[in-house]
């Protein structure tokens, strides 16, 4: 089949979905890079960097809008939804008005992108998504983090198991009823479509997909969705998991010249293994630096798409320290821009280490510990970090919050579920777990502290891997009980116990701990009826 007439099959469906008439709209179907820059191009602010990258603004939002996130209530999905704070409920008469919405600004649009491509590596699990959007960025980003198709698996692509309709230039109707704001994010597990409306920010599409695999994988599959890196040992072929909130390290982390990186944010856990749910990253890039992180600076370049960044207008040159549009600066690549990056992203091997990740704002918590089977259970129901600047619309700085699953604005079902899912497998291939601090030491955010180099993350993690830490002398933090190693090669030991390092004196220190221990079991108290009692009793001693 030429392009051509694989070309005139989605553009077909999307004539038809959209009720295309006599309206004059070119439509790009998986269009090269090279075309999606040239059409970027016309758009407003749209420029080049001086490594090749496409440097596009999103806008108004710099930011998810995790207020605006909305679940449509049908009775095919209404039982297993996580109903609350993080998915609100929208009538399908709601869903309706916002789609016909979204669907009438798409048509008055002169070029229309569709891209088809694949969530999930492992072909027993994979979707086919199809996204149609007005901007040649947001087509470019999607290309590049969703899986793509070779030319025959294109060929025989058919229709997508989930479409999303990104009309986000153009605003929701604030008098449509259940609408709070003129931005809206609505799913729809019935139909399998994704509606969104008033904001441009590119990983509003990301983490829709990423909602859509935490429903569909354990509900269809049994499949456990995990919000975390994952990279494997060259030599060994073991693999580790980290989980973390954005602004925790994932992507820095799993970024080893020295393993295989599988993925830098999204993961399946099934029977058979681990796989990536995208084909690419999506950096974080304030104070991005090539001494620091050569593998993520070195990937932007041709056919990357970095957002909201400040750049010189003469030499195109981009400032990474420059916050001046947002902290949450970002850059989407395809995952083969990493060179040890391991494709198809998946592992036959389960994993053998289990990383919790938290960038703690206050101090306490140690850069390492090593977590027992009913603590791994409760930190991760717990969630703990500190949102980093930028990654949510409003934050300037970092703030304490708990997030389950380390992922909970992503969660489509209860996270106990997810819990109880990864307790058994954890169990089942007898995985060591460790919680990693990547935020502060020596006192906290507000008090002076400094955030723990990333040189010693690299050597704490070296440790894990080569086995060395596993096997150290550790003692006891009070009050949240924590292991701690009392030594780790090119680690400074008084870094490793936060009472011994604290700059304003063990009184000052005492208290941080118990505001943070009392912050522990306020949080946990949603999920103490569901909790057995061994897990109960390996939270914080407040």
């Amino acid at each position: 089949m030429s392009p051509s007439k694989i070309h005139r099959s989605a553009e077909s469906s999307i004539r038809d979905e959209l009720n295309l008439g006599e309206e004059v709209v070119t439509i790009r179907h998986n269009a090269p890079a090279a075309l999606l820059y040239e059409d970027a191009l016309e758009e407003h602010d749209t420029a080049i960097s001086s490594t090749g990258a496409l440097i596009a603004f999103s806008g108004k939002k710099t930011g998810r809008s995790p207020k605006d996130k909305r679940i449509v209530d049908e009775a095919t999905s209404s039982n297993n939804i996580w109903w609350g704070p993080v998915n609100k409920k929208c009538s399908e008469k709601t869903w309706l008005v916002n789609r016909e919405r979204a669907a009438d600004y798409l048509k008055t649009r002169d070029h229309l992108y569709i891209v088809d491509a694949y969530a999930g590596w492992d072909p027993r699990y994979r979707i086919k998504v199809r996204v149609v959007c007005a901007r040649a960025y947001h087509a470019l980003f999607m290309t590049n983090m969703l899986i793509r198709p070779s030319q025959q698996e294109l060929k025989n692509f058919g229709e997508p198991d989930f479409t999303v309709w990104n009309a986000g230039q153009f605003p929701a109707n604030t008098h449509t009823e259940g609408m709070s704001s003129k931005t809206t994010v609505e799913i729809n597990f019935k139909k399998m479509e994704m509606v969104i409306l008033g904001t441009e920010y590119a990983g509003e599409m990301k983490k829709g997909i990423f909602t859509v695999m935490f429903y569909l994988m354990p509900v269809s599959h049994n499949v456990l969705t995990l919000h975390s890196s994952a990279n494997q040992g060259i030599h060994k072929q073991d693999v580790t998991l980290f989980f973390g909130l954005s602004g925790t390290g994932k992507t820095t982390l799993s970024a080893d010249p020295h393993r295989e990186l599988i993925g830098d944010d999204e993961h399946c856990w099934s029977d058979h293994g681990v796989f990536n749910i995208e084909g690419g990253c999506y950096a974080k890039c304030i104070g991005l630096s090539q001494a620091k992180e050569p593998e993520i600076y070195n990937a932007i370049k041709f056919g990357a798409v970095l957002e909201n960044v400040a750049y010189d207008p003469n030499t195109r040159a981009v400032d990474y320290d420059d916050c001046t549009i947002t902290e949450n600066t970002r850059c989407a690549y395809p995952i083969e821009y990493i060179p040890s990056a391991k494709i198809p992203c998946m592992a036959d091997q389960h994993p053998s280490n289990i990383i919790l990740l938290t960038c703690d704002a206050s101090g306490v918590l140690p850069p390492v510990s090593h977590l027992s089977p009913q603590q791994v259970m409760y930190h991760f129901i717990s969630g703990y970090t500190s949102k980093v600047a930028g990654t949510e619309d409003g934050v300037t700085e970092p703030e304490a919050t708990f997030s389950s699953c380390f992922g909970q604005p992503f969660l489509a079902l209860h996270p106990m579920r997810y819990a109880e899912m990864l307790a058994e497998k954890m169990h089942q291939h007898k995985a060591n777990a460790w919680l990693i601090n990547t935020g502060w030491t020596g006192a906290g955010y507000l008090s002076g502290g400094q955030r723990c180099p990333l040189k010693y993350t690299r050597a704490i993690l070296d440790a894990i891997h080569d086995g060395s830490l596993v096997k150290s002398e550790f003692e006891t933090l009070p009050t949240f009980n924590l292991r701690i190693p009392t030594k780790v090669n090119n680690v400074p030991s008084n870094l490793l116990n936060p009472s011994k390092n604290w700059s304003e004196g063990s009184a000052k220190y005492g208290k941080a701990v118990q505001n943070l221990a009392n912050l522990f079991v306020d949080n946990f108290k949603k999920y103490e009826s569901e909790a057995t009692k061994e897990v109960l009793s390996a939270g914080p001693k407040a």
